[in-house]
């Protein structure tokens, strides 16, 4: 006799599915505003819940713990920075080693910039799901940039994928000395990270590694 229109419940998921991913879009842009500003250690979930204006119990239906809106975050900056990559040798192949290492040193410098968050994640440490999404992403770049260093005949067919695997472990550990040294990245260790890297490729085109 009283039963629900089943129309009516069908109109309404929408409408919770879309509240749904408004909340949790609120949390992750809070986490990151929380990040830049305040840094990693202010931005507990306690905290995140508050800025987006979501009450905790609420937070945690859609997000485990703190690990999780981190990973999510860091995922969006990686898909980010990974189209930035593409754009910029798209735009620009390299034609030279330098080029190349300016090719990716120069998005990710300038998108660590002006993401704050970003920064505050991508060198926290090895905290578990962090460090391996950021793992995952310079082992993703170190084949991309390998191989494309192969076909334009930068470096010879045989040199090892572990070169570049080296070179992005490598460069990922100066930025991370460059934005401890400077809230902007220093600039002197950015210059001596582009000597490193360059010199370091240019022993494998040289022959002499």
């Amino acid at each position: 006799m009283f039963e629900k229109n089943p129309t009516t419940q069908a109109s309404a998921r929408p409408a919770v599915q879309r509240r749904g991913v408004e909340r949790r879009q609120a949390i992750l842009d809070a986490a990151e505003g929380l990040l830049g500003e305040k840094g990693y250690e202010a931005a507990t979930l306690k905290a995140i819940g508050e800025r987006a204006g979501i009450p905790i119990a609420s937070v945690y239906h859609y997000f485990s713990d703190r690990h999780q809106v981190e990973a999510e975050l860091l995922q969006r900056h990686a898909r980010e920075l990974d189209a930035l990559i593409s754009a910029a040798l798209d735009r620009s192949p390299p034609q030279t080693l330098r080029d190349a290492a300016d090719a990716v040193i120069d998005p990710l410098l300038d998108y660590f910039r002006r993401h704050p968050s970003c920064t505050e994640l991508w060198f926290s440490g090895n905290r578990s799901t962090v460090g391996e999404l950021v793992r995952a992403f310079d082992e993703a770049q170190a084949e991309r940039i390998w191989r494309l260093l192969i076909e334009r005949e930068l470096v010879p067919a045989d040199t090892p994928r572990l070169v570049l695997q080296l070179t992005f472990e490598a460069g990922n550990r100066l930025f991370d000395i460059a934005f401890r040294r400077s809230p902007a990245g220093d600039d002197t260790t950015i210059a001596e990270m582009r000597r490193f890297v360059s010199a370091y490729l240019e022993t494998y085109a040289s022959g002499d590694a």
